[in-house]
């Protein structure tokens, strides 16, 4: 076992630089204090230090160098008992003879008998490796931690490995897993002899090392995972594989320096690196060049403004890319209008084209920092016309029929503004899809002038193919009723007017807005030009007015209308019989939701109720709890 420890010690020394010398160097450090004579199982701890590591001897290889260090093993209390008793040698009989020899007696200087075994190996030269088997506490130096920080700054390639044998008392082993860890070293414990060759064997056994092949699309791009064709070697393991076709792979390999090959099949680009196989997994990413994609567009030239065009294309495709219509000239970040090739179904594409006539690019652009432009090719934009027939003058608020000659996109529209105003600025627009065939109806503005009717092209831009001047004219209403009028009654109106589908006849407070009143109904619910229409429960001055509902809502009629108080009277027994019906005389407007009810002083509980609608006398019952009632 301590000849798999020895080998793994030797094997650190193999990746070294060209100052290290052809064999590997080791030092076996190992404690000699007076704890060593401690007995495990009747059989003193040194011991079977010696049985261990002579047996182990006699199997390693012929050209493994090995040295011994000792200390504690010459004077008591003395610090400074370190001695090398022999430099790294091949000589296996000297050394088991010296460890054999040994008598433990003194202290516990670990750190620095790990210090003189680094610098007789040259650590500040040469690569170097300490095993340190030791069963105590440090005695001497007072900071192992910081000495083997040192160690590892100062050193060209220096490791640690530490064995506790034996070893309970939790500071002596923080003390020797920093001194392996912080050297970059592997930190075991034993317990008896088994134990004791179990960590020989797992220290010199670390476990493998997984090295992950991978490459990419230009450095730090994606991934490239199908087409690759890989190549391993070791420069102590050989050739690995050769020519494996994969999109990635993963391998156990041993320490030393390993030299990777891929080959992008779709282009044969090649390329290769050479690596380090440390104690850590790690991934090794080799760059590819970006494939050099192309594409190609088919499409017909001219194209009508403002529609649709077809482009059959080829090209990757990728998430992303897109087809664009640019202006000779702009950066390929700009475009006038756009569509992803994601959108395409069986590799055509439909792109909307511009309102503005003229001499445009078509582009394939491949999304990416910086995009890309695959493919451009000329296209012409020719312009398209549109005429309006319709009928000058008409009314306000009224509804205008309109036909149309154009090339009906999916939302043009027929709009009618004010002279001079932009495109997307109108008082009333309908979309061209909304037709019969090519003839559709808008709404008037309702407020009197000259305005103009206008085809709109809405695209990019929106465009005014067609404007024609159309006069609006002013309408009347008129309202005959009776004022004044009961408060909560009904209200009977005879009205003219242009009798739109949401006009409405309306009873508001003077000074409101059109849209603001205390009762309204639409003329479309008249009986030919006649309607009832709720009074306000509340006595005052109103008005009446015919409203018609536009842009915007406009008063066309208004008149004042008294509503008047309305007045009731009751005639009941002073007192009855708790739960005894009796009848009540009444009089007043007996409207279909009046009520007559009983009811405590200030409370608004209905004891009991009757609905005056029909005839003078209504019959109510008392309540069953006696009292002082209210009769409403």
């Amino acid at each position: 076992m301590l000849r798999t420890l020895l080998t793994f010690a030797f094997v650190l020394l193999t990746g070294v630089s060209a100052n290290a010398q052809e064999q590997p160097r080791a030092i076996l450090v190992l404690d000699a204090s007076g704890s060593m004579w401690g007995q495990i199982d009747g059989v003193a701890k040194i011991t079977i230090a010696q049985e261990v590591i002579g047996g182990l001897l006699q199997t390693l290889p012929e050209d493994q160098l090995l040295g011994l260090t000792v200390y504690g093993a010459r004077r008591k209390g003395d610090c400074s008992d370190i001695e090398t008793l022999v430099a790294p040698t091949s000589d296996r009989g000297t050394i088991a003879q010296l460890v054999n020899r040994i008598k433990p007696r003194g202290k516990t200087p670990m750190t620095d008998a790990v210090i003189a075994a680094a610098e007789t190996l040259k650590y500040t030269e040469e690569a170097a490796t300490v095993i340190l088997i030791s069963d105590g506490k440090e005695t001497c130096n007072p900071d192992p931690c910081q000495a083997a920080r040192v160690l590892e700054e100062n050193g060209v390639d220096f490791t640690a490995h530490v064995i506790g044998f034996n070893v309970s008392d939790e500071n002596a082993l923080a003390q020797m897993q920093c001194l392996a860890e912080e050297t970059g070293g592997i930190f075991r414990t034993a317990s008896n002899a088994d134990e004791l060759a179990q960590a020989l064997q797992e220290v010199a056994e670390p476990e493998p090392v997984e090295i992950t092949l991978r490459a990419t699309e230009g450095e730090g791009g994606p991934e490239i995972t199908e087409g690759l064709i890989w190549s391993l070697s070791h420069d102590e393991q050989g050739v690995i594989f050769e020519n494996e076709p994969a999109p990635d792979l993963t391998q156990i390999m041993g320490e030393g320096t390993g030299r990777v090959e891929v080959m992008r099949l779709a282009d044969e680009t090649y390329a290769e690196q050479t690596f380090t196989v440390g104690t850590e997994d790690m991934v090794v990413t080799l760059v590819l060049p970006p494939v050099a994609e192309s594409a190609s567009l088919d499409f017909t030239s001219p194209a009508p403004a403002g529609g649709k065009l077809r482009i059959a294309w080829d090209g990757p495709g990728g998430d992303g890319d897109y087809i664009a219509l640019a202006e000779p000239g702009m950066r390929v970040t700009q475009q006038v209008t756009y569509a992803y090739t994601a959108r395409s179904t069986d590799g055509v594409l439909e792109v909307d084209l511009p309102t503005t006539p003229g001499t445009y690019e078509v582009r394939y652009i491949q999304k990416g920092n910086p995009r890309k432009v695959l493919a451009s090719a000329p296209l012409v934009v020719e312009p398209v016309t549109a005429s309006l027939d319709f009928t000058s003058p008409a009314p306000a608020g009224g509804k205008l029929e309109v036909i149309w000659e154009g090339p009906g996109g999916d939302i043009d529209f027929i709009a009618i503004a004010e002279p001079g105003e932009t495109p997307n600025r109108y008082a009333t627009y309908k979309y061209t899809k909304n037709s019969e065939g090519n003839v559709l109806e808008i709404e008037m503005p309702t407020t009197p002038g000259t305005y103009e009717l206008r085809y709109v092209q809405n695209g990019k831009p929106d465009r005014i193919l067609a404007a024609e001047p159309i006069s609006v004219v002013p309408v009347t209403a008129s309202l005959d009723f009776t004022s004044p009028a009961p408060a909560g009654g009904k209200l009977e109106v005879t009205w003219e007017g242009p009798g739109g589908d949401i006009d409405f006849i309306a009873i508001a407070e003077p000074g409101e807005t059109p849209n603001r009143y205390a009762t309204y109904k639409y003329t479309r619910n008249s009986e030919g030009n006649a309607l009832e229409i709720e009074i306000p429960t509340t006595p005052g001055t109103y008005e009446l007015r015919y409203v018609q509902n536009g842009k915007p809502d406009k008063i066309l009629a208004a008149e004042p209308i008294s509503v008047v108080p309305l007045t009731a009277s009751l005639d009941a027994p002073d007192s009855v019989a708790a739960g005894q019906a009796f009848d009540v005389a009444w009089t007043g407007p007996g409207y279909p939701r009046d009520r007559i009810i009983i009811a405590a002083p200030g409370s608004d509980q209905v004891e009991s109720f009757a609905s005056p609608t029909s005839g003078a006398v209504v019959t109510l019952y008392a309540p069953t709890s006696p009292g002082e009632y209210e009769l409403r």
